[in-house]
This record gives C-alpha cells, structure tokens and sequence, in this order.
C-alpha cells in the first residue's frame, strides 16, 4: 500500500483525536499499528502527538521497519518502547493522551502512569477498531481477491468430500492451498461432519465421512493481511427431507439477510431479519450465535451483526452474514457469504453456489 494511504489514516486518526479533545493517542496494539503505518512485525507501539509521529521497536525490526513503516519517524532502541520514549523526549509534560484501553493491561497501565507521571491519560475504547472498520479502496480489493481464491478452493476440493476422506484430511489440503496461492489461511479451518457439524466451532478431527453427514467447511484465504470467510454445507452421499428441510430454512435466512443490508440499517436489525426466519421454521433456539461481524486484518471485527449490537451500518463496511441451524448429536448448517455494504444494498462476494450440493 501506499504512503499516502497510511498519511490519510493518519490524518483520519488526528481528526479523532481532535473531536476528543485529546493531544494524541499511544498504540500497543499490533492490528492497529499494522492499519496506521504498514508495520506486520512481532513488537513495536505508536505515538501520535500535536509534535509528531513516531513508530518506536528493537533492532530486530530495524531492517523491517525501515522497509515498511510509512509516515512515520522511526525509533529504533533497546529497552522498553515507554522508556525509549521517554529517553527521546517524545512526550512533553502535561499532555492529555489517549491508549487502548481494550488492549492495554493493568500493569501497562502502570507502567505509563510511572514513566510519564505528568501526562493526563485517557483511555479510548475501540477508536481504531471503528475507524478500521470502514475500508478504503485499497482494503476492498485485497478482500475480493482473498474471497475469489477462497471460492476457487472451495470448487478444488470438493472431490475430496466422499465416504471414507477425514475432516483432518480435507482441512490439511485447505491450509496447504491457501499457502500456496494466498498470505495463508485466515483462520484454522472448521471442517465437521456428520455430528460434529452441530458444534459452530468444531474442530477438524480424525472421523470419517459417512452417508448422510452434513458437512461444514467454514474455511478462507487471506491477501495483504485482509481476510476472507466463507462458510458452505454439502451433504455426502443423500439428503434427507429432513436434511433439505434445516438447508432451506438456513438458506433462505441467509439470503433474505444479503438482500436487507445496507448502510443506515442497525446491525441488530440485520441479525433478526435471519433469526426471525429461523424462528418461524421451528429452529429458533437452534440457532446459537450472531447472524455476522466484519472483516479485515482480523478475522472477527466490528461492526458485529448481532442482538445484543448498538451498531449501525456504514457504506464500505465488509461483514459476514452466516446464520445457523444446529441440532446435537445429529448435524448443522451453515452458509456464510462476505459482503460489502452500500449504501442501498449489499455486495454479496462469494460466487460459490449457495444451492444444497450432494456429494456422491
């Protein structure tokens, strides 16, 4: 990405902070560094004052940094980034300054508060997460190319969806594939089937397919460090009344999900067009999680999509909308598609099909 991509960020963050009435702000964490400046090392923080900008790491990041920080002053030290800070004379006395109070420990805190005893400190709450979650251009196309590669090996490995294959088996191929043409896998993928596909989060294990097993596969690739999600459900061998019955139910939800969303709307109201849905085919209580949330440099973002959200959506917000149907002992279904908002509608990303695909 360019530099000037990161200076309008910048620029955007100061804004905030200005609204605030606060004279600038220290980050710690490492997805909202990585968002201002470029920087996807392992340790650093930021330091955005009315007298500058500094990106502040060690010397393992000297060679790193130097390549990848934009519009940033860099500082690169031993010791701990506040005294580093403090050794540079970074922070002047009787500044009110904001941290991440969602990221930052009791002992940080401390920390701050002894080596900068005379500065106010304020602490924010989600002030990077809010201005992260409304994307630039830049960060939907690295989403849509993330979501094609996603829907291609999706297409790739479906032949390995039979009778006999393990989910540990399949889950490999994914991850060995989305490294090959991709950043990586954008999360440890979910591969469930047959009874373990009723648990939302389940873990790729050593059981085999068997006839009639739903299968889950919530699995995605990653471009630039922006992620993809999607989530399909085939059925091996047959399907069921009762399996198209629970299919249809979490399809139709999904869809009518994609065709509400757009900017102006509450995510809450989102979250129970699906759920009312559901509802009204008698699978309520067995849809168990929110209806979405959004994406970026981190697989789970804001806004969420959900019943207990105050959120509002925005145009160029880019969320999942994913409900559920989930029965113990028996199966689950889920169709999860990424989408961007608009600001009368919704992009749906995904081209994988979305109709009940039977495997034989």
């Amino acid at each position: 990405m360019s530099e000037h991509i990161f200076a309008k960020r910048q620029d955007n963050l100061k804004n905030k902070l200005a609204e605030m009435g606060v004279d600038g702000i220290l980050l710690t964490n490492l997805t909202s560094i990585r968002y201002l400046c470029g920087f996807t090392g392992s340790a650093a923080s930021c330091l955005i004052t009315t007298d500058g900008s500094y990106f502040i790491s060690d010397g393992r990041y000297d060679v790193q940094s130097k390549d990848q920080v934009k519009s940033l002053e860099r500082f690169i030290d031993f010791g701990t980034h506040l005294s580093i800070i403090k050794n540079n004379n970074l922070i002047q006395n009787n500044l009110k300054l904001g941290f991440e109070g969602d990221h930052t420990s009791v002992s940080q805190f401390k920390a701050m508060q002894d080596t900068f005893s005379n500065v106010n400190w304020e602490s924010t709450t989600m002030l990077m997460e809010n201005l992260q979650a409304v994307k630039d251009q830049s960060e939907l196309d690295a989403i849509r190319t993330a979501v094609e590669i996603t829907d291609a090996i999706y297409e790739e490995i479906l032949p390995m969806l039979k009778i006999g294959t393990t989910e540990k088996e399949v889950a490999i191929q994914l991850v060995t594939r989305y490294r090959q043409e991709s950043n990586g896998e954008a999360y440890s993928p979910i591969v469930a089937g047959g009874p373990n596909s009723a648990l939302p989060h389940a873990v790729p294990g050593d059981r085999p397919f068997e006839k009639g097993d739903f299968i889950v596969i919530d699995a995605a690739a990653k471009i630039a460090g922006y992620h993809a999600d999607m989530t399909r459900t085939p059925v091996v061998g047959e399907a069921t009344d009762k399996h198209r019955e629970i299919y249809n139910a979490v399809k139709e939800a999904q869809q009518a999900g994609c065709d509400s969303a757009k900017a102006g709307m509450t995510c809450k109201e989102v979250d129970s067009i699906t759920r009312d849905y559901i509802t009204e085919c008698g699978y309520g209580e067995y849809f168990n999680h929110g209806t979405g949330h959004g994406l970026g440099l981190e697989i789970h973002t804001e806004p969420r999509l959900s019943q207990l959200s105050t959120q509002t959506l925005e145009a160029n917000n880019v969320v999942t909308i994913e409900p559920g149907i989930y029965l113990a002992g028996w199966g689950g279904v889920r169709i999860e598609d990424d989408v961007i908002i608009h600001e009368d509608s919704c992009e749906v990303l995904n081209k994988t099909t979305k109709e009940l695909v039977v495997l034989t």
